[in-house]
């Protein structure tokens, strides 16, 4: 049996996470301003009412965004398919988790993509374990918030010392 793709977005098994959690100000890609904690006002339950026309009606930052599945893994590993919209109490720790899952799966994408650099084979090897510690691992809420201050930072040190394998015209994406 394959394993999830935990980067894989499923809006459908998620709880509206990135209409809660995120803010946005009026411009070029949102229509008006949305603080952090404030429902979206084009959200009706967990769907978007305005999902088909997102662009048209001013909101092409919605269109481009992707969590990379981090508001489906939330809602179904850390919360077993609660929502925030069934239990308030559930607001703060749900929009905490998405924040720390969101930086889980940003250095989950990195390390997949640093397959493609000519590693030596210990650096390889430690990218390949911290991907699987970050993949395989079930992310309690605690974990999550306490995820920047450890692992995390173990993760970006280790990418600082594997600049040197970056081409000169692809460092500044590193």
């Amino acid at each position: 049996m394959p394993q999830t793709d935990h980067l894989k977005t499923d809006c459908s098994k998620c709880a509206a996470l990135c209409c809660l959690a995120l803010a946005f100000d009026k411009g070029e890609d949102f229509a008006f301003d949305k603080n952090p904690g404030e429902p979206c006002r084009n959200l009706s339950g967990h769907s978007c009412t305005i999902h088909g026309k997102l662009a048209r009606e001013g909101f092409p930052g919605c269109v481009a965004y992707d969590c990379l599945g981090a508001g489906n893994r939330v809602v179904q590993e850390v919360f077993g398919g609660r929502s925030w919209q069934q239990d308030a109490r559930l607001t703060r720790p749900m929009m905490e988790a998405f924040s720390g899952m969101r930086e889980v799966h940003k250095r989950i994408d990195l390390l997949r993509a640093a397959e493609v650099l000519p590693l030596e084979p210990h650096d390889d090897r430690t990218r390949l374990d911290f991907l699987g510690r970050l993949e395989r691992h079930r992310w309690s809420g605690q974990e999550l918030n306490d995820f920047e201050v450890g692992l995390a930072l173990e993760i970006d040190i280790f990418f600082h010392g594997i600049r040197k394998y970056v081409p000169a015209h692809l460092s500044g994406a590193w």
